[in-house]
């Protein structure tokens, strides 16, 4: 599946230095948006979305495994068709390819601590740290309006014993492959950043209280409970859109991609397309797939509220399964907390009538929206 507006932006986004892009290539699909800066504003110049299934010759919606020669083929074609002019930009990677660990050590001066952070990383990182990238963020200790993930590497004041240091390290390989995929689609990346800190950034205010974030992807739903802009618990489990596809095709009978397009156009609103009965299966079917899945976000919460004894204040629904039709009311019903929908294009500014579709395709990305905010709140 294809679909961006470039036409619409034709003449719109020129190309200029000011335009930058956030890029997101997932285990389905790939998201590209391009963002420019004008009077403290984002300005959204053109986005777009495909579907990397077909690089694969599997359907729309299949999680692959792709080469970095097919996914940056993937890119030039959805480039091409969303009319991307920006070339430099930020790109995600995985939670799933990451490392993210909140240590305790020593308060010291910034020198000090660039030796001792690898030292500390041993004990939690299973391979030699020779074979990471690592990187950190001292956790402030006041509540100031800037998130740890916005102050890297900012001195902080010897004024205690000890100090929280959010650990993040990534596979030197897992950077390898997208710097050939970037080279190859003629892309100039000037930032990774691990995928829970875009979609925070695009998704969250900057509140003090706990949010649970609960990103739906296609074969992967992650959840992790932000304070203060840090990021104090993560979890992942094995379900996701593709595994909702696969439960509802296998129900009805169907082909994998009819309960794909099923799914993404009617989701848990009844159709006329079909009889009750038939309304009444497919939404058994979504229910029970997404029900596995709310079981999981509630023992997060109850986990969290046991362990730090306070309460998640609101869970914030991202990735593209938040995007389901519907999928709002068993939300509420199911979880033990405020239920809200990532809208991260209500950070932007772009034609008034386009509103209504930047809230539906929002939450599948908020990941490439926050990547191109990080780069515009840099500048």
């Amino acid at each position: 599946m294809k679909f961006s507006f470039g036409d619409i932006f034709k003449g719109i986004g020129k190309r200029s230095e000011a335009s930058v892009l956030g890029i997101d290539i997932g285990s389905s699909s790939a998201k590209i948006i391009q963002l420019r800066a004008s009077r403290g504003a984002a300005i959204l110049e053109t986005y777009g979305e495909i579907a990397l299934g077909p690089y694969a010759n599997q359907p729309v919606g299949k999680a692959v495994k792709l080469p970095p020669e097919k996914i940056a083929e993937a890119m030039k074609d959805v480039m091409r068709e969303a009319n991307v002019t920006a070339r430099g930009g930020g790109l995600s990677i995985p939670f799933s390819s990451s490392l993210v660990s909140v240590l305790s050590v020593p308060s010291v001066n910034p020198e000090q601590l660039k030796r001792m952070i690898p030292i500390e990383a041993r004990k939690y990182i299973p391979v030699p740290v020779s074979e990471v990238t690592l990187d950190w963020f001292i956790i402030p200790r006041d509540e100031g309006e800037k998130s740890a993930f916005d102050e890297l590497n900012k001195e902080t004041p010897v004024q205690a014993k000890s100090q929280e240091v959010l650990l993040v390290a990534i596979h030197n390989e897992v950077l390898n492959s997208y710097k050939t995929i970037a080279e190859d689609a003629g892309l100039s990346i000037e930032f990774y950043e691990i995928e829970i800190f875009s979609a925070v950034r695009s998704s969250l205010g900057h509140g003090i209280a706990p949010i649970l974030v609960v990103d739906l992807g296609a074969s992967t739903t992650k959840m992790y409970v932000v304070e203060k802009g840090v990021v104090r618990v993560s979890h992942l489990i094995s379900i996701g859109g593709q595994q909702m596809t696969e439960h509802l095709a296998r129900s009805l009978g169907w082909e994998f991609d009819k309960a794909e397009r099923v799914k993404r156009e009617h989701g848990l609103v009844a159709s006329t397309a079909f009889g009750p009965d038939e309304n009444d299966r497919i939404q058994s079917s979504i229910l029970s797939t997404l029900g596995r899945v709310f079981s999981e976000v509630n023992r997060v919460l109850l986990s969290y509220g046991q362990r730090y004894n306070k309460n998640v204040s609101r869970v914030v629904l991202a990735g593209g399964g938040a995007s389901l039709p519907g999928i709002s009311d068993p939300a509420h019903r199911a979880l033990s907390a405020e239920v809200e929908i990532a809208d991260p294009f209500s950070r932007t500014e772009a034609p008034a009538f386009l509103e209504e579709v930047l809230r539906q395709i929002g939450p599948g990305f908020a990941v490439a929206v926050g990547v191109a905010m990080r780069k515009l709140k840099n500048r």
